[in-house]
């Protein structure tokens, strides 16, 4: 999912009586919805699908995988320590999966294991989720193994938009688990009008009404391009020109605050009018209160994955690979996909979501038109000196 480099760590919290449970669902509410406002997370899950699956069916033979991925991403039972799709899974191919919740943020997992895989050795986890430049950053050095496209033939399922990956031609190292995109969250009842792009944030009447996110990528690309000037192909001056204006903003209170996931709490209570936000979260918040709007702002949105990494020396390549072809079925996408509400990678899931869910279905933040997907970029990919000279003079343009 999203980079969440200021996310903070999902609290546990004691699991809702069953009785709860039916009663929300009789509301329309899902326990995915409960549990996120909660902040209960799936940590230590074991599980899988007991919806029948269609496509290739897995050809390992049993044993183990430990699979490392990001809090509430994928789906939970209704007792919140299984997953329906590792469920399913475990019982077609007799791979006992451990699921952990240990991608909190990019840069503190790499650096948790970086000494180990530096140094060639088995860091203990065979398929961990990274976002686009950390994923980068792993297959350029070295970090992970490549795919054996045989053992992964669900993988031609993959949307046509991201097989074009500019950090991993082809496909060898990575597959998207989810994506989303990064625009304009707002509550038109306290903007009093429509907002269409980055520009209306620092709008006068919106002054100390609106936050930013404090990801990088997101909104440094976005305040590019809303003064003309390219996140994908530029020099750093222009990038210092972004982060003037976003210094600016900052220092005078047009911009209340730079923030990670905790904009949704205060745009849902109304403490702001407007964000910058991720799409999967402004489709929660709707549940609450649907007239909240996410909008692709006119000169565009970014776009963002999070991918599916062997890390190198893994000790379960071949489960790991299983998995993998096992979420590019399009009916296990679409089930993933009804809990996580990010863009679903697979072909095939929109249909498979129209028997799940025909509202979801339709809403083009989690199945986006072609048309949607012209309009998004992906931010400029950093190597690691650019990296570290770009996310200094952003913490400095956010007062961090």
């Amino acid at each position: 999912m999203r980079n969440r480099t200021n996310q903070k760590p999902v609290t546990r919290h004691a699991l809702p009586d069953p009785e709860i449970l039916r009663t929300l669902k009789s509301f329309g509410l899902t326990r995915r919805h409960f549990l996120r406002n909660l902040g209960l997370g799936a940590g230590g899950l074991l599980g899988g699908s007991l919806l029948a699956a269609c496509g290739t069916q897995p050809q390992a033979v049993g044993g183990a995988l430990v699979f490392a991925n990001w809090p509430l991403y994928i789906d939970v039972e209704e007792d919140g320590t299984t997953s329906p799709t590792l469920l399913n899974f475990e019982k077609e191919t007799n791979i006992k999966t451990e699921y952990i919740e240990e991608v909190d943020d990019n840069t503190t997992w790499f650096a948790k294991y970086r000494a180990q895989l530096a140094n060639g050795q088995d860091i203990g986890r065979d398929l961990t989720v990274l976002t686009d430049w950390m994923a980068a950053r792993m297959i350029k050095l070295g970090w992970t193994e490549e795919i054996t496209e045989a053992h992964v033939p669900n993988k031609v399922n993959l949307l046509p938009a991201l097989q074009r990956a500019a950090f991993d031609p082809g496909r060898k190292h990575s597959l998207t688990w989810q994506s989303g995109l990064t625009g304009i969250g707002y509550n038109p009842d306290l903007t009093g009008r429509e907002l269409s792009s980055i520009n209306d944030l620092f709008a006068e009447d919106l002054a100390g009404k609106v936050t930013f996110l404090s990801e990088m990528r997101d909104t440094a690309g976005l305040v590019m391009t809303s003064m003309g000037l390219d996140p994908v192909n530029h020099a750093f001056s222009d990038f210092e020109k972004a982060m003037e204006r976003i210094k600016t903003a900052g220092d005078s209170g047009q911009i209340r605050a730079f923030t990670g996931n905790e904009y949704a709490n205060d745009l849902a209570i109304g403490n702001i009018a407007a964000c910058v936000a991720w799409s999967g979260d402004i489709i929660q918040l709707q549940l609450d209160n649907p007239a909240l709007k996410f909008v692709v702002p006119a000169e565009g949105a970014n776009l963002f994955s999070d991918n599916m990494l062997i890390p190198a020396k893994a000790s379960h390549k071949r489960n790991a690979e299983a998995l993998m072809d096992y979420v590019y079925r399009p009916d296990v996408a679409a089930q993933i996909a009804a809990w996580v509400n990010y863009i679903s990678p697979v072909t095939g899931a929109r249909e498979a979501m129209e028997k799940l869910n025909p509202e979801m279905a339709s809403n083009e933040l989690i199945f986006p038109s072609e048309q949607m997907l012209a309009n998004t970029f992906q931010f400029k990919i950093l190597n690691e000196e650019e990296d570290k000279a770009y996310q200094e003079l952003f913490q400095k343009a956010i007062g961090a």
